[in-house]
């Protein structure tokens, strides 16, 4: 159980990580959300949003970042 809570505690803070860097992105104002691939349809009552480009954008970075953490 000791190895799960170290694992959930890792997950935590790296959670919390991406969470101020998309807020720092956001306050530099950099597109991250409506780029244009991100897809908005409004209708009345409902709005659907589907961030395909941003999707894309944050696995390959992920992919990039996982990548060369491995490599060590």
């Amino acid at each position: 159980m000791a190895t799960l809570g170290k694992l959930l505690i890792g997950a935590g803070a790296l959670l919390a990580v991406l969470g101020l860097l998309l807020l720092a992105a956001t306050r530099l104002g950099l597109p991250l959300g409506r780029l244009p691939g991100d897809v908005v349809v409004r209708r009345r009552g409902w709005t659907l949003y589907i961030p395909w480009a941003s999707m894309l954008l944050l696995s390959l970075v992920l992919t990039l970042a996982i990548h060369l953490l491995r490599r060590r």
